[in-house]
């Protein structure tokens, strides 16, 4: 069966430490920016994805002015997944609105399971509701199973399993679940997400996404808020992206947290973002990904640190750091 969102744009896989055409087998450096908006937008309003700020024109404009070759899409998982009740269709239909016109534009969206729900604050951070978990639930298995099985023949999608394993924070009074290797789950007693936490869940979503599409592209976070991939390699599962997530608070021991491991298998950076103040910063990051190879989505199109102004106003006036990540993607197409 042919794709119906994909465009002919060609399928990518692993090579090496490479995203490669599968095709061609030439190195395909992915880059591009974040497209916030579809994790927090209720079912009842992204008939329109507008309403996300994911409208059309927002979308040609990230890929055919400033260049991009892959947008990142968060999504909530409670609005994607079919259960009992529900019909999960009009969502999806957003979802799938915007990866058909990325797709025709030229470019790639890579799926990231952002939010478990818009319901359950995960903690606070500076005073505010946090809605990212520390880790994924059984759902989340039903989610991407489904998820693949319905794109299984799309080429445009790519899937980043989980977008942030981290502790737990303080305030955050939610029971967090370890899973065996049964798929059995039991609830974690200590607060700290470390490798050991996560990659048994990492290895479910996995299993879950190549039990229907066995080419999958998939994308592999690290622990401490997506940043350190130390010990999040799983050598015995072939063809495997691990996402790093760098910002100007976290540490700047970027070799070795992401940047070694460069030259043994892909490594990409799922968001990297600052303010105006922070070009200087990312120079020296950009300088950093560009001499290891390193492809990324920047930070993000309608969510602090933002790359354009006010995404509610329909205006595209990039901030300075935006402007910044522009000149980026303009400079180089793949």
């Amino acid at each position: 069966m042919p794709p119906r969102l994909s465009h002919n744009l060609p399928r990518l896989k692993v090579a090496a430490n490479n995203i490669v055409n599968a095709e061609t087998q030439q190195a395909f450096v992915l880059r591009g920016v974040n497209v916030s908006g579809l994790e927090y937008s209720c079912p009842d309003c992204v008939a329109c994805p507008a309403d996300a700020f994911v409208d059309e024109a927002a979308l040609l404009e990230i890929v055919c002015n400033w260049k991009a070759n892959i947008i990142r899409v968060p999504f909530n998982q409670e609005w994607a997944l079919e259960r009992p009740g529900y019909d999960p269709r009009p969502y999806r239909n957003a979802l799938e609105r915007t990866i058909y016109i990325a797709a025709a534009a030229g470019a790639y969206t890579l799926l990231d399971l952002h939010w478990l729900d818009d319901r359950t604050p995960r903690g606070t951070i500076n005073g505010r509701p946090n809605f990212v978990p520390p880790l994924p639930d059984l759902d989340s298995i039903r989610v991407w199973r489904q998820l693949a099985e319905l794109w299984r023949e799309e080429t445009a999608v790519l899937y980043d399993l989980f977008n942030e394993p981290h502790d737990v924070l303080p305030d955050d009074s939610i029971p967090v679940s370890r899973i065996r290797d049964d798929g059995s789950t039991y609830v974690l007693r200590s607060r700290k997400v470390r490798h050991r936490e996560w990659r048994p869940w990492a290895r479910h979503l996995i299993q879950a996404i190549r039990s229907r599409n066995p080419d999958a592209l998939i994308f592999v976070s690290g622990t401490d808020w997506g940043f350190d991939l130390r010990n999040c390699v799983m050598p015995d599962i072939p063809g495997l992206v691990y996402s790093t997530h760098v910002y100007p608070w976290k540490p700047d021991n970027w070799d070795c947290a992401f940047g070694d491991l460069a030259g043994a298998v892909p490594v990409f950076a799922g968001e990297w973002g600052g303010g105006d103040c922070d070009v200087g910063w990312g120079l020296r990051l950009a300088a950093f990904f560009e001499d290891r190879g390193i492809g990324w989505t920047a930070w993000s199109w309608s969510d602090e640190p933002r790359l354009i102004t006010c995404a509610q106003r329909g205006s595209f006036e990039p901030t300075r750091f935006g402007a910044f990540v522009r000149g980026l993607l303009q400079s180089k197409r793949c």
